[in-house]
């Protein structure tokens, strides 16, 4: 990935450092993370897009590449202030940041390719645990803890991915590279994990799975385990300051809604936001939901914000999970609060970036005919994805169940979902609005 930015960054908190700003060193990671410093904390949107065009790896973003989701991030944490640089190399950096809007302190590492402008390679922040120190953060990676890695991520993939032929064939492409010393010489977790994770996807294609690298350490928590109230509440706070993912929600001129929300995020906390959303567009004549950024998230919001555009209770899609053999179906839902929109035209925009449940939303409303999809084809991921804890500081995303639409009996995974009306994803509004809004003229 070019840029990778997890989620667990935001599941502790910690306080401020009381260091003084350190200069990032002049070396090709250093002057990439201060460009990408410069840019995000300017909070400008031309300066961002600018970074993403400059650093950016060709290959298609993900979800934290795009200017819409930097904004949004940026939005969030007010950008972030240097406190540490811990450890320097030409192509490797990991610095002691601190959100400018509160007092979390984060490690960021960073990984680029060779050459100038140097490229991302891989990027990573998580939060650093309350009475955590710099010690705690230096990992040292020996051939013991590579090995062990390498064990344990192929004994994950073989329990629970979703093809057992495809993880056996993983197995086999690793352990031949690993008999060829070919991650012998490498000294950087972060680096470790983008390796791994480039090696499997060259195999399996699944851009839901990755091995991820952690310079704090990963707690052990049972599967089964209760999130902790402090987990949850944590959650909660986090949720509250990006609005549950909802960016902008108006009604455009010819009475055309419009919502643009960059997660489907868990309707168990954020529920009204998004009912609080759908009733503002009760009134309109035709609605455009924006999920150009959106990188997917909870089925159960899917089936919420599906439940306002049908009538009728509704199939929507169902999941079949490999290690327990079972199937789970997702419907709408039997009452949601307001008024239903379920004889408006919906149009829903893509890109590149439109991932996982956003595709599933997307595939859904346009195998039951119900919307149009407006703008590029999709990035391809079908398979619901888990977090497996290997050690102290490697995790593995593992997909362990796939999506099969009732419809199609397939999915989207590895082609995307193929717009209806096929334009770059930067006309994909405009387009939109006049499709909406000749259909509406043509109604009348």
């Amino acid at each position: 990935m070019a840029l990778r930015f997890c989620l667990a960054l935001f599941l502790t908190l910690a306080s401020a450092s009381g260091q003084t700003p350190t200069a990032l060193p002049d070396t090709s990671a250093g002057r990439t993370f201060k460009a990408f410093l410069d840019a995000f904390n300017s909070g400008d949107r031309a300066q961002i897009e600018s970074y993403c065009r400059t650093y950016a790896d060709p290959a298609p973003p993900d979800a934290m590449t795009s200017s819409d989701s930097l904004m949004g991030f940026h939005n969030i944490t007010g950008g972030f202030d240097l406190l540490q640089v811990v450890k320097s190399e030409p192509l490797h950096l990991e610095v002691i940041v601190k959100e400018r809007k509160s007092d979390n302190r984060g490690v960021a590492t960073l990984d680029v390719k060779a050459g100038e402008p140097a490229l991302v390679a891989d990027m990573e922040m998580r939060l650093i645990p309350p009475g955590a120190s710099l010690s705690d953060l230096n990992v040292t990676l020996d051939a013991a803890m590579r090995t062990r890695v390498i064990d344990g991520a192929l004994a994950k993939l073989n329990e629970f991915y979703v093809s057992p032929e495809t993880a056996k064939q993983m197995e086999v492409a690793i352990r031949t590279r690993q008999q060829k010393g070919e991650f012998d010489s490498v000294a950087s977790g972060s680096a470790f994990a983008a390796m791994l994770t480039a090696d499997l996807r060259d195999v399996s294609h699944d851009k839901h799975l990755g091995v991820t690298f952690s310079p704090v350490p990963l707690p052990e928590q049972p599967r089964s385990a209760t999130p902790s109230p402090e987990a949850l509440a944590l959650y909660r706070k986090q949720m509250e300051r990006s609005n549950c993912g909802f960016e902008k929600v108006e009604v455009l001129p010819g009475n055309i809604g419009y919502v643009r929300f960059d997660m489907f995020a868990s309707p168990d906390f954020c529920g009204p936001t998004a009912i609080s959303a759908m009733n503002f567009l009760a009134n309109v004549d035709a609605v455009i939901f924006d999920l150009r950024g959106n990188g997917g998230g909870d089925p159960k919001m899917i089936a919420l914000m599906c439940t306002y555009l049908f009538a009728e209770p509704t199939h929507l899609n169902d999941a079949w999970e490999r290690k327990s053999g079972e199937t789970q179906q997702y419907w709408t839902l039997s009452y949601v609060p307001g008024k239903r929109l379920a004889t408006q035209p919906v149009y829903v925009l893509t890109s590149r970036q439109t991932f996982s449940g956003a595709e599933e939303f997307s595939y859904d409303l346009q195998n039951l005919k119900r919307g149009t999809i407006v703008g590029e084809t999709t990035g391809g991921g079908a398979h619901m994805v888990r977090g497996e804890r290997i050690d102290a500081h490697f995790m593995i995303g593992v997909p362990f169940a796939k999506a099969i639409n009732p419809i199609s009996k397939t999915n989207w995974e590895g082609t995307g979902v193929v717009p209806d009306v096929k334009v770059p994803a930067d006309d994909a509004l405009s387009t939109a609005e006049k499709l909406a809004t000749d259909k509406l003229a043509a109604s009348h």
